[in-house]
């Protein structure tokens, strides 16, 4: 089983090729949810926040609450399929929440690990830094969620589409 990226795009798409346990949708307040069908009431988080790191007028930043919301989702994950979490873009919430995802489920692989790993499986991954900030503090690892996004993110190459390609990351380290 594995964590599927993608965007908004792809999204019915992915649902039919992986039939994941569980879907974790965030999207641009005003934008309309993907309709995952009855077969994944209960299994299916959608919040709405913008893709911001810090406060802006107008808009909607994540938040602790958000981050408390999808933790507690993804701990319920039970591993027996994979999971599929998209924002519009697939680059920065999405590819953030992976992070988190596999970070929670392997308490004590090394955060830098996975990283490098997101960063294999996805080089245009952009994870949301106020989102890995606030996971980092939920999940009581003293910064080393933050470091590991921030020192991998060195040498990147520069972004040239509005999407990702939907891709893959092991849910086991």
């Amino acid at each position: 089983m594995n964590i599927v990226v993608c965007p908004l795009s792809r999204v019915i798409e992915m649902i039919e090729i992986h039939a994941p346990e569980r879907i974790v949708s965030m999207i641009n307040p005003g934008c309309n949810f993907p309709e995952s069908g009855p077969a994944y009431a209960g299994r299916h988080l959608r919040l709405s926040f913008h893709d911001i790191g810090m406060a802006e007028d107008g808009l909607i930043e994540p938040s602790a609450g958000h981050v408390d919301e999808l933790l507690a989702f993804l701990a319920d994950w039970e591993r027996t399929s994979g999971i599929l979490i998209h924002c519009n873009g697939g680059v920065s919430r999405s590819t953030a929440v992976a992070f988190m995802a596999a970070c929670l489920h392997n308490s004590s692989a090394d955060e830098r690990e996975i990283a490098l790993a997101l960063r294999r499986a996805s080089p245009v991954a952009r994870p949301n830094r106020a989102l890995i900030r606030l996971a980092d503090d939920a999940m009581g690892r003293s910064g080393r969620m933050n470091t590991a996004i921030a020192d991998t993110a060195h040498g990147l190459p520069e972004i040239t589409a509005d999407e990702n390609e939907p891709f893959e990351l092991p849910a086991v380290y």
